[in-house]
Order: structure tokens, then C-alpha cells, then sequence
């Protein structure tokens, strides 16, 4: 599995698809680049009914390495986003990167491409395996109709799939948080269809696979109401985007049960390795958090990224106090410990580097006093 975003995730429910069919190695957390890819090929015996790799790339030229390793029966392409723009320059260049895999893939294995992507669906030329394309529409050979979020931001769908049979479908309910989580479960579920799984096997299993890996859209309730979604393990401007969605969806959907107000806070850090596009992004992001309605945007660091995030949002909304700028994650965890009410909505998100995600994990065990 390999795309900008989305790969840990992607590589949880594929492991949790593909358990009732057999064994399944899979790596922990994201054990993706050349110590960790290796290192979960030797945990595979013979045993090993299915290999669950996930594939990283800083350069050009990382995806074949990997893929030389452990020669990939199915290769799985999410998206190409601006994750690591600073390291490759371009988004031609990160889509060339990506589609090392597919084209590492031997003519009598299967390429399964997000067919919503253009850069991914372009892909289908590099390869001489079989494709499969996955879509949120129709017209595709594994789509996703009906999508709904439930209060808490869990997609449900109907899952289509065009086969030797014709046409099925089943209603799917994921467990895991985030409308962007519907691409991720359509390429599991091709995986999973391809390796014999049953439509109802697939929607039985996707239903049961909560988040596995840590700070990834881990969403913790409070017992004073107030819930954390800790997504500070990684951020790129998708990702970014993805998880401020989630957050207004939930606080919108806590008004609408409650009748109360519900304020929601997005607790963000800086997104990593975006070189030359680093001010323009982090500003970017800043006036999304008040398009989408953001009650609270807590600045988490200094330097021109993060002024760039305030920046953005102040000149979008004429924002005030709801912009909080904050030197580092301790000054945040006091001024959330101050101010949060219960029912508030606080989503943690950044790089890795940004350290956020213990702040996020201290939130979420000091409400359960």
C-alpha cells in the first residue's frame, strides 16, 4: 500500500479484512521505509497466509527498492497529495514516485487504483497487471453509494462490487472516524474481494476494525463530555483538511442532538517538510478552520509556518480571540485545561515532530478523573 495519505489506515483495515481468511502479518504503527519495510517481511513464516506491507517514499526511487524486496503480488495506490513536497519539489514527481509500485507489479497480479484520483487513475498505464479501480461513484468496479456520517463522524455506506455474478452490494458501517476513511475501506475491501473474500465477510469485518495504530483519528469521550480526537501522529494538507472536517462534523452533529451550543477547538501544529509551500499551506489551512466554523484554532509553535496559520485565519474571519497562538504543546495542554466545557470537540493534529501527541493523550486521561 502506498499513497500520500492514508496508508497506516489503509494497512489497519486491510489487516482486519483479511483475518478471517487466514494468517496475516501486518506492520505495527508505520513501519514503512527501509528498516521498518524489511523488518516485517522476516516476521512473515511459513505460515504466512497474507503479507501486509506499507510503502513510504522520501525520493525517487524508494518505492521500487521496497518493492524489490518483497515482490508485491497486489499493489494498492491511495491518492498523491503534497505529503513531503519539500523532499520532491512537485506533485508530477511524487505521482511518479507513487506509481513505482504498480509498475513492480507482475503481470499476474492486481493493481487496485482510487480511481477518484487522477494522478492515481493515470497509473492504470504504468502496470501490466490487471487493474481494479475504486471509486466513490458509480462506474467503477468497487464504488461506494449512500454515504452517510454517524454523530461521531463514522461513515456508513452501501458498498457496490461488479463481478462474473453482475452487480452486489451490502450496507457497510465503519468503525473508524472520518469521511476520508471511505477510500480507505473501498481499497481494503478490493483486496479482500480479490483474495476470496465474501461481499458479507468484508462488510462484517470492516464493521469490527476500530483504530489500530496510534494518534490516528483516535476519538476518546471524556466522562465530562468532552471528546478528543487525537490525529497528531502525521499531517499533510489533505490529512489536514480531513481531520477539520471530522472535527465540524462532529461538534455540528453534537448541537443538533444536544439543542446546546458545542464549541469545537482544532489544536494545530506544524505540518512538516512542505518546503517552498510551506507559508502558502499553513495559511491555507488557517482560513479553512473558519470556513468550516471552527469555534477555536489554538496556533501550536513559532516561526513563519505557524504565523502563517494565524495569519490565515485572522485575515478570513477577522478573527480575535478565537485565534490562540501558543509557543509549544505544554503552553497548550494549560490553556485547553483552563478553558474546555464539557461537550467541547478538540481535535490534536500535526507532524510527528510537533510532539502533539502526548499532549492529546494527557487530555484525553485527565477528563476520566
Amino acid at each position: 500500500v502506498t499513497g500520500s495519505s492514508g496508508k497506516t489506515s489503509t494497512k489497519d483495515l486491510l489487516a482486519a479484512v483479511l483475518a478471517p481468511l487466514g494468517e496475516v502479518i501486518a506492520p505495527p504503527g508505520s513501519f514503512n521505509n527501509e528498516l521498518g519495510h524489511p523488518w516485517t517481511v522476516l516476521r512473515a513464516t511459513p505460515a504466512t497466509d497474507f503479507l501486509v506491507l506499507e510503502m513510504s517514499a522520501r525520493h525517487p526511487g524508494n518505492i521500487a527498492a521496497l518493492a524489490a524486496i518483497a515482490p508485491p503480488s497486489i499493489g494498492v495506490v491511495l491518492n498523491v497529495g503534497t505529503a513531503h513536497l519539500g523532499e520532491f519539489g512537485s506533485r508530477d514527481v511524487i505521482a511518479a514516485t507513487k506509481s513505482e509500485l504498480p509498475q513492480s507489479v507482475p503481470a499476474s497480479g492486481v493493481v487496485i487504483l482510487n480511481a477518484d484520483d487522477g494522478a492515481v487513475a493515470a497509473m492504470a498505464q504504468t502496470t501490466e497487471a490487471r487493474v481494479v479501480r475504486v471509486s466513490r461513484s458509480p462506474g467503477a468496479d468497487i464504488w461506494a453509494g449512500d454515504v452517510t456520517l454517524d454523530e461521531l463522524a463514522r461513515p456508513r455506506f452501501t458498498l457496490h462490487c461488479r463481478g462474473q455474478q453482475g452487480e452486489q452490494h451490502v450496507e457497510v458501517a465503519l468503525a473508524v472516524h472520518g469521511d476520508h476513511q471511505v477510500s480507505n475501506a473501498l481499497s481494503a475491501a478490493a483486496v479482500a474481494l480479490e483474495c476470496g473474500a465474501s461481499l458479507q465477510q468484508v462488510a462484517d469485518a470492516l464493521a469490527g476494525a476500530g483504530p489500530v495504530s496510534k494518534h490516528r483519528m483516535q476519538v476518546c469521550t471524556r466522562a465530562d463530555g468532552v471528546v478528543v480526537v487525537n490525529d497528531a501522529y502525521n499531517a499533510n494538507p489533505d490529512s489536514m483538511r480531513a481531520g477539520l472536517k471530522a472535527l465540524a462534523w462532529m461538534a455540528k452533529s453534537a448541537r443538533a442532538e444536544s439543542g446546546a451550543p458545542v464549541r469545537s477547538w482544532a489544536v494545530l501544529g506544524e505540518m512538516a517538510e512542505l518546503g517552498e509551500d510551506a507559508i502558502a499551506e499553513h495559511d491555507s489551512i488557517g482560513r479553512l478552520a473558519v470556513r468550516l466554523d471552527v469555534s477555536r484554532l489554538v496556533v501550536v509553535g513559532t516561526g513563519r509556518t505557524m504565523g502563517a496559520m494565524q495569519h490565515g485565519a485572522v485575515m478570513e474571519g477577522s478573527w480575535g480571540s478565537e485565534v490562540s497562538p501558543v509557543p509549544d504543546a505544554g503552553a497548550a495542554l494549560d490553556l485547553l485545561r483552563a478553558e474546555l466545557e464539557p461537550g467541547d470537540v478538540v481535535l490534536v493534529k500535526a507532524s510527528n515532530s510537533a510532539g502533539l501527541g502526548a499532549l492529546a493523550e494527557e487530555l484525553a486521561r485527565e477528563g476520566q478523573a
